[in-house]
């Protein structure tokens, strides 16, 4: 068939014309020259009408397109592309719209404008305000907590809080930070996540947590309240050596309140109480693990030499076991040698 306008042979797309020339004086979406994004000075994230997101540019670019733009109902199988460059007025972008209608493709190019706004976001306006909501407060039982151990435990806090982050919590932040008492204090801004942490702390380490809260005042005719979880760890730790009814133990691991312990005579595992452990001696952690020569090997004991003083024991082996290795680990309690278990 020709088509009425510019009489070329082939398909007719509508009113008896082929598909350029309707587009010729047809559109299927039409939009603004130009939107405003307001965009954080501090973070970098975008507001998506009341909302801020820290989605990337492009995906809030293409949803602001969506709600902007006059985008027609017969378009099926919609897509949506951009490419933007960096002018200074903000971002110049080619917007891309193309779609099918009765299997036919339709694609159609516009100029936008997105003026980016300076503004500070309600996250980062929170976080200079020094706000927050709990305290995460971890504290020894009995010693001051090491250089290293507190480095452990801040390290920890901070990981868990940017794991929470990553999964899209941006309204989640450390306010402030500290050396308290021996212990670290954190200022987190949300008390639920301020939960989840003090208890993630205690499920890992071990201890105790208390929790007590505060009326700060009222918003929107609700009190609202500071809560702060106390998390006091015990006087123990993984790897910790002690001494309880004539026997010594290694603490392997602990997962809250329950400890996995090796019995040094025999390498037998158990799983305790924490309850138990109270009644026991801490005698030191892996400071107390020399490295030794292993100078012969037989079926049940080793022939072995500190290679310090040379001094050569015979140490009899807990469980059957062969030692590949040159040195091998010992511990030395009272005047008993023990051989770790790998």
């Amino acid at each position: 068939m020709f088509c009425v306008e510019c009489g070329k042979d082939g398909p007719i797309f509508r009113d008896g014309v082929c598909k350029e020339c309707y587009l010729k004086t047809h559109s299927f979406s039409k939009g603004p020259a130009s939107i405003d994004m307001p965009v954080c000075v501090t973070c970098n994230s975008f507001k998506y009408k009341n909302s801020w997101t820290s989605e990337l540019f492009g995906d809030v670019v293409r949803r602001m397109i969506k709600n902007s733009f006059d985008i027609s109902r017969e378009l099926e199988k919609l897509d949506i592309n951009t490419e933007c460059k960096e002018v200074k007025e903000g971002m110049a972008c080619k917007v891309y719209i193309s779609g099918f209608i009765d299997d036919v493709e339709i694609a159609e190019e516009h100029d936008l404008l997105v003026r980016l706004k300076k503004a500070v976001c309600d996250v980062c306006s929170k976080q200079s305000g020094g706000y927050y909501e709990a305290i995460v407060q971890i504290r020894p039982s009995k010693k001051k907590l090491s250089a290293e151990e507190l480095e452990t435990l801040k390290t920890t806090v901070e990981t868990l809080v940017a794991s929470f982050q990553a999964k899209g919590n941006r309204s989640l932040f450390i306010t402030d930070s500290g050396e308290e008492h021996g212990g670290l204090d954190f200022f987190i801004s949300d008390r639920n996540t301020g939960f989840i942490i003090a208890k993630k702390i205690q499920e890992q380490y071990g201890g105790e947590i208390k929790q007590s809260s505060k009326n700060v005042g009222m918003k929107d005719s609700k009190q609202l309240y500071r809560v702060t979880y106390l998390v006091r760890l015990p006087a123990y730790k993984k790897d910790d050596f002690f001494h309880l009814d004539d026997l010594f133990y290694l603490i392997k691991s602990i997962h809250g309140n329950t400890l996995k312990i090796i019995n040094l005579a025999n390498w037998e595992e158990s799983t305790v109480d924490f309850k138990l452990i109270q009644k026991a001696k801490i005698i030191g952690d892996k400071e107390l693990i020399k490295e030794m020569i292993l100078l012969d090997e037989k079926d049940d004991e080793v022939q072995i030499m500190d290679e310090k003083t040379y001094e050569v024991k015979i140490i009899r082996k807990p469980k059957s076991i062969t030692f590949k290795s040159e040195k091998i680990h010992v511990v030395k309690i009272d005047e008993q040698i023990f051989l770790l278990p790998k």
